[in-house]
């Protein structure tokens, strides 16, 4: 089948191949095209329609490819996951998070498919070389806590291990419930397998008031000294009441102004 591919190009579809093989690209604009393209060329969309028709180039949005090496084209390449939604967001107003993180710091077993890219622009779903992205639009508010990893020499923004800790509290319906994300998060603490002052910090700023009186909560029930827990106690101070697990049966916890109707 390779044989097959590489006898279907066109002298200049070999030349640009070759060019983006020998350059280890994973991802290629058409303004990149155009510079591997003579000046006087003038049938690069054709030249392009032709690729993405022999699976050499596949799109991730208008202009923007997935290079797929000669090699690779039999089975489909799968360029890494995390490079694809800076493409999205060149402003770098993005990060990678919720259950895509849950499998990347070990939090569950459970392998998940999608990968959620958290952004304050923009909302909808795609599907870019066989992977689910879905792109989450939340308050800007929100937008803290990431941190920068190299993947293949590029920058990618996913959220720390403490603030996906917080994520975990508040969407919890992938690992299976609060309950479930509640024991994750009091084994992590407990364990000390992760940055507790950061993770108070961060819980403080969250804006949600319900998974910042959670997370003291389970907080509390892992031992979390009283000092500690201060100011993100005073966060939840003269609040309404809720309840940990939407059950409004239950112990009154005064402190964090909790309905208690599980073993945390």
């Amino acid at each position: 089948m390779v044989k097959n591919t590489i006898s279907s190009l066109t002298q200049k579809e070999a030349e640009i191949v070759a060019r983006l093989s020998y350059e280890k690209k994973d991802i290629v604009t058409a303004k990149e095209l155009d510079n591997y393209l003579p000046a006087e060329f003038q049938y690069r969309r054709k030249l392009v329609y032709s690729l993405k028709k022999k699976k050499i180039l596949v799109p991730i949005k208008s202009g923007v490819y997935i290079f797929v090496p000669l090699d690779a084209v039999p089975t489909g390449r799968r360029i890494s996951e995390f490079l694809v939604p800076a493409v999205f967001f060149p402003k770098s107003d993005y990060y990678l998070g919720y259950s895509t993180m849950f499998n990347y710091y070990n939090f569950t077993d459970q392998q998940f498919q999608t990968v959620y890219v958290l952004n304050p622009r923009i909302s909808k779903k795609r599907t870019i070389a066989g992977v689910s992205f879905k792109f989450i639009k939340i308050s800007p508010e929100k937008m803290y806590g990431q941190e920068t990893i190299s993947i293949k020499e590029k920058d990618v923004i996913i959220s720390s291990k403490e603030r996906t800790l917080v994520d975990l509290i508040d969407y919890n319906q992938p690992v299976g419930g609060i309950e479930a994300a509640a024991n994750i998060l009091k084994r992590f603490v407990e364990e000390k397998k992760c940055d507790l002052q950061k993770l108070i910090d961060y819980t403080v700023k969250f804006p949600k008031i319900k998974t910042r009186k959670r997370i003291g909560l389970i907080l509390e029930n892992a031992g979390v000294r009283d000092a500690l827990l201060k100011p993100l106690e005073k966060s939840v101070q003269k609040t309404s009441l809720i309840s940990f697990t939407n059950n409004r049966k239950g112990t009154i916890n005064e402190r964090w102004r909790a309905i208690v109707n599980d073993p945390q």
